[in-house]
């Protein structure tokens, strides 16, 4: 199926590893210019080296740039290179690594403010700084990667279940302000996915439980009724989907990628 991607511009944050780097190689895959960053020049450049090399892509077709989503500088500056490059963006996949795990007595207001900047203030920065790009073009897509903790409070994720559901409704907002404009924003959700932030979440689990890291990520799994943790490249086919034209009238919507392991409605 051809997804209508070819020589479309696509911001992917965050996305020297894990999910963020799986979509922004299924997006260079599918004909798209791509910009990976990650806070280092070094590890930006070789993600879209990597890129490169396994999609086939044309070199001048990825760019890494350093960028620390936290920072409203670093934002402005990454989205000026890509608009100087290649005269706009059509794709904003938002991503960021998540806020620390833990519990509400645990976290002072500097974890608080960190947890915002990368988890809500990153979507408003650099959809600001996009969004006047896709309105000239009449035509863009802005989608946010979350977490299942936005419908469903996951333990010892207290920063992320309060933040990720600011992240939802400001996507719902726009995407029926943006909808006149051509421009569509959707989130996708994903579960347990096979990423070294989920073994970062096992180790936080397990000074908790008692058990060892590894018996906690193998409860994971056990908890999805698909018996499995998710590959990225799976999140990866869905942000890709819903960036082409084959998704031109989903907007405002969630997108669970999970296994089945969400058991509320969305």
């Amino acid at each position: 199926m051809d997804l209508g991607l070819t020589g479309k511009v696509a911001i992917v944050s965050a996305s020297s590893k894990g999910l963020g780097y799986a979509v922004a190689r299924a997006l260079a895959a599918e004909g798209c210019r791509v910009c990976v960053s990650s806070r280092t020049a070094e590890a930006a450049e070789k993600a879209a080296r990597t890129i490169v090399a396994e999609t086939g892509a044309e070199a001048g077709a990825v760019m890494g740039l350093p960028c620390d989503v936290t920072r409203a500088a670093d934002c402005e500056r990454l989205v000026q290179a890509v608009v100087g490059k290649w005269g706009g963006v059509d794709i904003l996949v938002n991503n960021s690594g998540g806020p620390s795990p833990g519990s509400f007595d645990a976290a002072d207001e500097r974890l608080w403010q960190d947890a915002i900047d990368s988890t809500l203030m990153n979507v408003v920065r650099f959809s600001k700084l996009c969004i006047p790009h896709m309105k000239k073009n009449k035509w863009g897509r802005i989608i946010t990667i979350t977490s299942t903790s936005a419908v469903q409070p996951i333990d010892h994720l207290m920063l992320s279940n309060a933040l990720r559901g600011a992240v939802h409704g400001l996507s719902k907002t726009l995407a029926t302000e943006l909808g006149p404009h051509g421009i569509l924003v959707n989130c996708v959700v994903p579960g347990m996915h096979a990423t070294d932030r989920l073994a970062h979440v096992s180790e936080a689990r397990a000074k908790i439980s008692g058990l060892t890291p590894d018996e906690e990520y193998a409860k994971l799994s056990q908890a999805i009724p698909v018996g499995r943790l998710g590959d990225p490249a799976e999140l990866a086919a869905a942000v890709a989907f819903l960036a082409s034209e084959r998704a031109s009238f989903i907007t405002g919507t969630s997108l669970l990628v999970d296994g089945g392991a969400t058991r509320g409605l969305t």
